[in-house]
């Protein structure tokens, strides 16, 4: 090795403690989040990526300047208790709250703590914030489903499979969607469909439910996009395959897995935004003085593969709206 070389390499050497000083001189910050899914579920180990790749386009690296602690998995509403609490323990400087039972746990435990949340639904409804746009508080983030996605749902529905007249409406009782399930109601004539509310907690339930609805004619499925029902999706899929039930989510991924048709929020895309009102909070910024961001732009994604399974025409008119077909 030539000695320029060597002094080169022993100044790079020299520096590493100097920045490892430097590090060490600012204080690492910390973010839980309360994850809805199983840790082995591809579409949440997505969404955590992408809040990570949010904060990472900022300047924040895990290890480096923020320590992210996950807590993954499906449950009652104790359960969820208890792994909000074991974040608590950790005393985050932010919390992220993936779904409304998520957020409104985390507004039991606590009054001060900023709280970032993804939820289901209309956060002023459920009473998490008392304005969209001045939240108050200690909470904001986003919310993926109001109340109207509910009749475009059922329109959507009744135009790729006509023959349906009764419809349930699929969702996480711990959710208490009343405003989901009111907006089917009223919308119902207008699609001359009756709509009954399935408030299914877990893969058993929704096998048993599945398989009735499969015995009757003329029956279809609405999923609404609550992350505790989003991750029975395999399953769901199945069982509409099996009894030829024509079934809509509201989240891509489930078509992507074989679903019939979705029309929804690029659910990743809004993680990565949170990893921004994170950075903001980190910084100093008041949840309170964040404005709740609301959904904007939907796409709508059918598989014809499915479609041609259960037997379905897909209307011409429709696969020239959609934003993606799947083969």
């Amino acid at each position: 090795m030539r000695r320029r070389e060597f002094l080169g390499v022993l100044g790079g050497a020299a520096a590493w403690p100097l920045a490892a000083r430097a590090q060490q001189g600012e204080r690492m910050r910390r973010i839980g989040v309360l994850m809805l899914y199983p840790e082995d579920d591809p579409q949440g180990q997505a969404r955590a990526a992408a809040f990570r790749q949010g904060l990472q386009q900022l300047g924040w690296v895990v290890g480096r300047n923020v320590e992210i602690d996950f807590q993954w998995g499906l449950g009652d509403a104790d359960w969820i208790r208890s792994a909000a609490a074991r974040l608590l323990q950790l005393a985050p400087d932010a919390i992220l709250a993936n779904g409304t039972p998520a957020a409104k746990t985390m507004q039991q435990l606590s009054r001060t703590l900023p709280v970032i949340f993804i939820a289901g639904s209309d956060p002023v409804l459920d009473g998490l914030v008392p304005s969209l746009s001045r939240p108050g508080g200690n909470m904001t983030g986003f919310y993926v489903f109001e109340p109207s996605l509910v009749t475009k749902l059922l329109e959507l529905l009744k135009e790729i499979a006509p023959h349906v007249a009764r419809v349930a409406l699929l969702f996480n009782p711990d959710a208490n969607p009343v405003s989901w399930f009111e907006t089917a109601v009223a919308a119902a004539p207008k699609f001359a469909v009756e709509v009954t509310a399935a408030r299914l907690r877990n893969s058993n339930e929704i096998e048993a439910a599945m398989t009735q609805w499969g015995r009757e004619t003329n029956f279809g499925v609405v999923v609404v996009p609550d992350p505790a029902i989003h991750a029975h999706r395999k399953v769901i899929n199945e069982l509409a395959a099996q009894h030829r039930l024509p079934v809509i989510h509201a989240l891509r991924a489930a078509t992507a897995e074989g679903g019939l048709i979705s029309y929804g929020i690029d659910l990743p895309n809004l993680f990565r935004q949170a990893g921004v009102f994170a950075d903001r909070i980190l910084k100093g910024t008041n949840p309170a003085d964040l404005p709740i961001s609301q959904p904007t732009k939907f796409e709508l994604v059918i598989n014809l593969t499915t479609a041609k399974a259960l037997g379905i025409d897909v209307p011409l008119s429709l696969m020239m709206r959609a934003d993606e077909l799947l083969d």
